[in-house]
């Protein structure tokens, strides 16, 4: 698995500065000191960088402050997965390199789907044990516009982009990202046409990449190392909640297992098929009636319950209480 080490540079925090953050007070709201942040640069765990973006969202009076510091990302502070994606032939190729050497610099995935003429960005924290903030999300999303926007040359507009949030009554995404905006939905995802994967990068330089590749795969190598068989299936039943039960059969056949030894090393390693989904969906519920407005019976048939009352049960065994009430607490 990916080291819990997100690195966070004396460059960024100085443009949290120059964006009128009083960083004094967001270290401590987040419990970190300004000597983690002395050069050339603090490793957060996720736990932390989760807390100090959450810091930054009690403190921030300026609700369009992540997608400012995401959309105003200059190349020459670009990370090694981002320079290998400016460089690269067209935006596609790009978003491919960087989710695939996002890995190198903290442990998030990057899933790119291209599905009925559309192409879905969803970023996923490996590690978190709670709901991404929503700054966080906001920088993540202006930042791969913002890499779209240096590579080919003009801005570029997505078909949407949807939010696990509530709508906050204002026009400020539809605003900046110029598209439709979904709020209340199940998943955060940036959406493009499948046809603008097509569109050529100006910055295309294939002798750099040649010299960069060779390299950046022999990082990924030794940096990363193979996940547990638990932590691989719950990224896959993560990525197959679009309102339908992945069955074990599916999840073996993309583990390239039988059914039957997938339970079979599943047992060995102290778990189960049902633990592992389990999991999940309680994960998913929690941050979906924590961050949303869906109705109960909505996030059941996310999660892949054949009906509200299959959901409600589970859901008391998870928590104690039905959904709806806890909702009601989390809220107050």
């Amino acid at each position: 698995m990916n080291a819990d080490q997100i690195p966070v540079s004396a460059l960024s925090i100085s443009r949290f500065h120059a964006l009128g953050l009083d960083m004094r007070r967001v270290l401590a709201l987040a419990g970190l000191t300004e000597t983690m942040f002395e050069p050339p640069r603090a490793r957060l765990s996720t736990r932390q960088f989760f807390a100090f973006w959450r810091a930054i969202e009690q403190v921030c009076a300026d609700p369009a402050f992540g997608l400012k510091l995401g959309g105003n990302i200059s190349p020459e502070h670009y990370d090694v997965a981002a320079i290998a994606a400016l460089h690269s032939a067209n935006f596609g190729e790009a978003m491919r390199k960087f989710a695939r050497y996002k890995r190198l610099t903290c442990p998030e995935e990057i899933t790119i789907e291209t599905t009925g003429g559309e192409t879905r960005v969803h970023t996923h924290w490996l590690l978190a044990e709670s709901e991404t903030p929503a700054l966080l999300t906001d920088a993540m999303f202006a930042a791969s516009l913002g890499l779209a926007r240096h590579g080919i040359g003009r801005a570029i507009v997505p078909r949407r982009i949807e939010l696990a949030r509530r709508d906050p009554g204002t026009s400020l995404h539809r605003d900046f990202f110029g598209c439709e905006v979904r709020f209340d939905a199940p998943r955060d995802l940036l959406v493009f046409d499948a046809t603008t994967m097509d569109e050529a990068f100006a910055s295309y330089n294939e002798d750099l990449l040649a010299i960069m590749l060779p390299g950046l795969e022999a990082a990924l190598r030794e940096r990363t190392s193979p996940r547990s068989l638990a932590e691989q299936v719950e990224a896959i039943l993560g990525r197959g909640m679009r309102g339908q039960r992945p069955s074990i059969e599916a999840v073996a056949k993309e583990l390239h297992l039988s059914p039957r030894t997938l339970q079979r090393k599943l047992a060995e390693a102290g778990t189960s098929y049902q633990q592992q989904l389990d999991r999940v969906r309680r994960q998913a519920a929690r941050q979906l009636l924590s961050t949303t407005n869906l109705e109960a019976g909505e996030i059941a048939f996310f999660l892949g319950f054949e009906e509200l009352n299959s959901f409600t049960r589970a859901f008391h065994q998870w928590e104690g209480t039905t959904p709806n009430r806890w909702r009601e607490t989390v809220r107050h």
